[in-house]
């Protein structure tokens, strides 16, 4: 389980990880970034994961598709 500061919001720890993960390319262009598995190794409700995927919309990182999901943006 992730160990969270006290002094700061989960989703904008969460919303830094996973940014650093895509500049990475630990999570490369294309790939799905699902919501439940996130919601599982973090250990938060759903509506915090929705925080973290509309901010990382908001930046450009992800693009999510109805019914499909979210994957990281081509930064081409």
């Amino acid at each position: 389980m992730y160990e969270f500061d006290p002094t700061q919001p989960k989703w904008r720890q969460i919303y830094a990880v996973i940014r650093q993960r895509i500049e990475t390319g630990e999570y490369p262009p294309k790939s799905l970034i699902s919501e439940v598995k996130l919601e599982a190794e973090f250990g938060v409700a759903r509506i915090t994961i929705r925080k973290v995927t509309a901010q990382l919309r908001e930046d450009g990182l992800i693009i999510t598709t109805p019914a499909m999901g979210s994957f990281v943006a081509d930064r081409s």
